[in-house]
């Protein structure tokens, strides 16, 4: 009967010392963070501080869609209930709180001017106030397009901030290799772990940023047509104002 042959006992040690360093080597995140090379670290630091500037931006933007959009119903509860737009431009003031009755505002001051004086020619009437209209609302959706350039730039350039660091931290596992001859598991891993939690890193800054991006560029543009749904009905009335203004006289 064959004995089986002696495991070598520098195998033995090889193997205890690599699963020693292996153990020692702190696979935690901030451990990670710690011991990767300064490269690595600068990529870290910015995709944290990205991510952290996204979910600001997209707090912000929930509270300021959900802020719009109740605005919005108040503002055309009381337009559709008011007798009397001047009454309601009167109340609403210069100062309007929300895009919608700003755009009330723009049309309501053109008319206004325009119809001062009983000869006041009316010709164009409609036509300028349409297009005041439609400037003010342009101006209006570049102030709620806030923040949407950044989220769309964020999920868009994050994977690649985080593949960058995930280039640079194998290729110090290479070098470390090539520095000390050895291939162990030991040698290898700590460069890779650094480098793949830099890949991770870009892609929680990247998946948030390009959901709301989404989310948000839906809502934006259903809030922008119901402003330009409420510039056409207002642009109705005064056109029928026209209408009994031409009759009148």
């Amino acid at each position: 009967m064959t004995s089986a042959a002696p495991v070598p006992a520098t195998t033995i040690i090889d193997s205890a010392q690599i699963g020693t360093n292996v153990a020692a080597h702190d696979v935690s995140a901030l451990g990670l963070f710690l011991q990767a090379d300064i490269i690595v670290q600068t990529v870290m630091v910015l995709l944290l501080l990205a991510s952290v500037c996204s979910w600001w931006a997209i707090f912000e933007k929930l509270w300021i869609m959900r802020r719009l959009n109740a605005q919005a119903d108040q503002f055309e509860d009381s337009f559709w209930r008011e007798s009397s737009l001047d009454v309601l431009y009167d109340r609403v003031g210069n100062t309007p709180p929300d895009p919608m009755s700003a755009v009330f505002v723009s049309g309501m001051k053109e008319w206004r001017t325009s119809t001062a004086h009983p000869r006041a020619a009316v010709l164009s009437l409609k036509e300028r106030v349409d297009r005041v209209m439609a400037i003010t609302l342009g101006r209006e959706m570049q102030d709620v397009n806030r923040d949407m350039t950044y989220l769309a730039t964020l999920g868009s350039s994050a994977p690649f901030i985080g593949l960058f660091g995930t280039v640079w931290g194998i290729m110090n596992s290479f070098t470390a290799i090539a520095g000390s001859q050895n291939t162990s598991l030991a040698v290898v891993a700590p460069g890779i772990a650094e480098a793949l939690f830099a890949t991770a890193m870009g892609l929680v800054a990247a998946i948030p940023a390009v959901i709301f991006y989404n989310k948000f560029s839906a809502q934006i543009e259903s809030y922008e047509q119901r402003l330009q749904d409420f510039a056409d009905q207002f642009s109705t009335i005064l056109s029928r104002r026209l209408d009994e203004r031409a009759i009148a006289a």
